[in-house]
């Protein structure tokens, strides 16, 4: 699609702002735009940028792909068990169990015990975490609070409570986890990748 092409985006913006609920003071804040400039992009009398319309997309909970019309590829709903390649970061063990580039994302991940990069990283981002416990011992530290939890145990949090996660079993310990992507590339969302402080903001 050509830049020509962009300001037809211009009431699909406005669509989606209004069904979110936002006054275009409020939507053009959380976007770091004027509300005059807002509001001249959903008039089509500005045309927006691709960093802008990322913003925009990300704002109203939506794709910069849907915004401009485009149709997306057919995805396989299936992930097969042989398609799952083991990959490490950090001392983790990590397998995708979802497909790519989608809104949320779906893992097998196994911590093991002991100290390390991962288990130091405090995370901090946008969105909301699923996690299931499927064998060993989790520790949960979710803000001030800390958690242990069992095989067949769960937690759903909203991401934005500083949490992290370390084994609390001598084996390690063997989970599913799900987590939204909002405003950072999966490596940095799920496995929080070297810091220089232990606070991690994707």
């Amino acid at each position: 699609m050509s830049a020509d092409d962009l300001p037809a985006v211009a009431p699909q913006l406005r669509a989606l702002r209004k069904r979110g609920g936002l006054t275009l003071e409020a939507a053009a804040a959380r976007v770091g735009l004027s509300p005059a400039h807002l509001s001249r992009l959903e008039t089509g009398q500005r045309t927006p940028s691709l960093p802008m319309l990322l913003a925009l997309a990300r704002t109203y909970g939506t794709t910069v792909s849907d915004l401009l019309g485009e149709l997306p590829e057919e995805r396989d709903p299936i992930v097969r068990a042989d398609r799952m390649e083991a990959q490490e970061a950090g001392g983790w063990t990590y397998w995708r169990a979802g497909g790519s580039g989608r809104a949320m994302q779906a893992l097998r991940l196994h911590v093991p015990q002991g100290p390390g990069v991962q288990e130091e990283l405090v995370r901090v981002h946008p969105g909301e975490e699923w996690l299931y416990v499927t064998g060993g011992r989790l520790r949960l530290t979710l803000g001030e609070s800390t958690h242990l939890l069992d095989a067949g145990d769960a937690a759903h949090f909203d991401s934005l409570t500083p949490h992290r996660i370390a084994a609390a079993s001598r084996e390690g310990v063997d989970l599913l986890f799900m987590h939204t992507l909002m405003q950072s590339g999966a490596a940095e969302l799920c496995l929080g990748g070297p810091a220089p402080t232990r606070r991690a903001m994707p």
